[in-house]
């Protein structure tokens, strides 16, 4: 099989990750949809020499010993890709996921507005979330591009493994990859205070250990950008909370409260004419209420209410207004705004014109004239 000529056709066909396995013909997907590839189905020992190909010695030894390897590489003049070898019923299976080698910005992704002014904090933990292949990765690196551009920092990001290359513009940016670079996320992070950072970027979040270095590199000063598989904001700050034992919430509640600046989660929206993806995105800025709400679980569910109100005052926005505003603009239907609502009913509802009269938080979001910024999508 040639993997290039592959990887050419998922390009070409706007697919955004690639499946070989042995017996079955390659699969990419496409705006979140599997579609099969008009090539030859390949067969175990071409899935071993794709792996022989494009495997370092290094890879292959690691490969050898846990069957399963994470890694990115660039094939000249196509683009760049982060993978994932693993052995499924005694055979090699592959997944490759596109990286684009041109970074977007904010506004050609159709970011909202806050993003930029959360990029140029000064100190603080911001983490950007959602599910798997929810463009979590490419909303980060537009935000650190955003600061590269704008900002004079030293940026230094932890990643398994790098995928968006960055290139100092106004800032330095310092990328470690794990496995090559440093051993662990934990083990980079023990050291980086030392190297004279402004910007931090973790790639991800998986333990304990982690999580505690990264709220004390808030916590004295840095700037702190990592990413949850989390849904919203209210699943983000439990789920920094269930990484510690009990005995240790409440003291996890306060420093959260005192140095989380903002949670932004995100959905990917199939667009209306069918190519391409919109974002819906969850944005809690933190204030000195849902400060009082982090550190108190019985105030918790008035997290939600908090960024549905806070919408002219601070930036913020909920999934569902976020959606409104997208079906406003005539770039996603009806069925998907609703498929992927928080709250169908209430959405459904609003869309048929019975809500309370008093509640003006959903104008700016209902209104088709509310700037679309670019049209961008990922």
């Amino acid at each position: 099989m040639n993997i290039k000529a592959v990887l050419e056709s998922m390009i070409t066909k706007g697919g955004s990750d690639l499946h070989l396995k042995a017996g079955l013909p390659p699969v990419v997907r496409v705006d979140g949809r599997l579609v099969h590839l008009d090539f030859d189905r390949p067969g175990p020992k071409d899935m071993e020499d794709i792996a022989d190909q494009i495997l370092t010695p290094s890879q292959k030894e690691n490969f050898r010993k846990t069957r399963e390897v994470d890694f990115a590489f660039g094939v000249a003049g196509l683009a760049r890709f982060r993978a994932n070898f693993y052995v499924q019923r005694g055979s090699i299976a592959m997944v490759f996921r596109h990286v684009p080698v041109e970074i977007k910005s904010l506004d050609e992704l159709s970011l909202p507005e806050t993003l930029k002014k959360l990029s140029l904090k000064q100190r603080g933990l911001i983490f950007v979330t959602g599910t798997v292949g929810s463009g979590k990765s490419t909303t980060l690196a537009a935000m650190v591009r955003e600061i590269n551009e704008t900002a004079n920092k030293n940026i230094i990001t932890v990643e398994d493994p790098i995928e968006f290359l960055h290139h100092d513009i106004k800032s330095i940016v310092n990328q470690r990859e794990i496995g090559t670079d440093t051993s662990s996320f934990h083990e980079a992070l023990r050291h980086i205070l030392r190297q004279d950072p402004d910007v931090i970027l973790v790639g991800e979040i998986r333990d304990a250990l982690t999580m505690e270095i990264a709220l004390m590199a808030a916590d004295t000063g840095h700037l702190v950008f990592s990413t949850l598989h989390t849904i919203d904001a209210m699943q983000t700050i439990n789920r920094v909370i269930s990484f510690f034992p009990p005995h240790q919430h409440q003291e996890i509640r306060y420093l959260l409260a005192s140095t989380l600046q903002a949670v932004v989660a995100q959905r990917l929206i199939p667009l209306k004419e069918g190519k391409g993806r919109a974002p819906a995105v969850e944005v809690m800025v933190v204030t000195s209420a849902i400060r009082e709400y982090i550190i108190d679980p019985e105030k918790a569910p008035l997290i939600q209410q908090a960024i549905r109100e806070g919408v002219s005052s601070h930036g913020m926005q909920s999934f569902d207004q976020s959606l409104m505003k997208l079906l406003a603009e005539g770039r996603i239907s009806m069925e998907e705004a609703l498929k992927n609502s928080s709250n169908p009913h209430e959405f459904s509802l609003r869309l048929k014109g019975i809500q309370a009269s008093s509640d003006k938080t959903w104008d700016t979001f209902e209104s088709a004239e509310t700037s679309r910024g670019t049209g961008g999508e990922f």
